[in-house]
């Protein structure tokens, strides 16, 4: 069923944006008391959203599926110029924004899909591949938390950080890497036929001592 938006409409009232973008009109006023879109008012005090705004909703819908906090959703849109429609140029500096964030996150879920079956460092000790991975819990001696699973950028809710990557920066990109390494050092050994035997009898060795 076609919407009642009008391609030609330049201003759409909050229910035909609402129903083109797919949300509730409650979320639009969400957003906007967020700050994260942002309409004029007609002499009836109505509300009037620009036809550019659909492309701002579909974008902070799709960051919100991708688990990014409203506060960096808030960054990311200042970057857009007020008073005039977005270029392709001015959504290009969003996108540069969040190309580090992404990549990170991209990484992270990569990891959850290849390695998950294996030891993350997250203490239990209860897989066979554990005890050659993390002897004796070793990497519980480096912090807390599944010590082989990097961390994405974005607030850290335990500790109320709303700043930047958790650690720093440097280190979602050193543990993304040390994932990618380790990953290929687990990968590799069970190209070589018999490989899986030998660690598998030498993580049984292992259980046993």
């Amino acid at each position: 069923m076609p919407t009642q938006l009008s391609w030609k409409a330049p201003e759409a009232t909050v229910g035909e944006l609402a129903e083109r973008a797919g949300v509730a009109t409650s979320t639009l006023r969400f957003y906007e008391r967020e700050g994260l879109i942002h309409s004029r008012r007609t002499s009836g005090n109505q509300r009037r959203y620009s036809r550019d705004t659909l492309r701002r909703v579909a974008f902070i819908r799709a960051s919100q599926r991708l688990g990014l906090p409203l506060s960096a959703i808030r960054g990311a849109l200042a970057v857009l110029p007020e008073g005039r429609t977005p270029t392709r140029e001015d959504w290009a500096a969003v996108s540069e924004c969040w190309r580090e964030d992404l990549n990170q996150r991209i990484a992270l879920m990569e990891q959850l899909r290849d390695h998950l079956t294996d030891c993350i460092g997250c203490g239990c000790l209860s897989l066979t591949s554990c005890a050659l991975a993390n002897p004796q819990d070793r990497l519980g001696d480096q912090g807390p938390g599944a010590r082989r699973l990097s961390q994405p950028c974005g607030p850290d809710p335990a500790h109320g950080d709303a700043s930047g990557c958790r650690g720093g920066g440097a280190t979602g990109r050193a543990g993304a890497a040390g994932i990618a390494h380790a990953g290929a050092a687990e990968a590799a050994p069970d190209a070589a036929p018999g490989t899986r035997r030998a660690r598998a009898a030498t993580a049984r060795a292992a259980e046993g001592s």
